[in-house]
């Protein structure tokens, strides 16, 4: 195998694609909950769209026949974790692992959102 300088590269942004069957459900669920704001959109109708908060950043692909996977797709830390966790069951949203101290310095919790991705949200303890 070849012989790659890894210190002549650099990483730029990487973000979570989310796909999601309905655009417009998927836009008022992390704009209205979960305070994102739209930063771009593409395709009429709309097919592709960028949603920022804070450092996050999160973006959406209409996929109409989407299945959502079993297990988490993306990753999220953020603070006042209680909070969110509160929102997210008075929503009515699937809470697939509850929300607990876990051993690796993490309060976390996992859930579904609307297209039934699932999302792993930590706080450092």
């Amino acid at each position: 195998m070849e012989n790659i300088n890894h210190e002549t590269m650099r990483f730029g942004r990487v973000a979570v694609m989310l796909p999601v069957k309905q655009m417009a459900r998927a836009e008022k669920f992390y704009t209205e909950v979960l305070g994102f704001s739209k930063t771009f959109e593409n395709g009429s109708p709309v097919g592709f769209m960028i949603l920022k908060r804070d450092s996050a950043e999160l973006h959406l692909t209409l996929q109409p026949g989407y299945e959502a996977a079993d297990f988490n797709v993306a990753h999220m830390m953020v603070e006042n974790i209680d909070a969110l966790h509160d929102v997210i069951q008075r929503k009515g949203l699937r809470v697939i692992k509850r929300l607990q101290n876990k051993d690796y310095g993490l309060r976390a919790f996992v859930f579904e959102d609307p297209d039934g991705n699932r999302i792993d949200v930590g706080e450092p303890i």
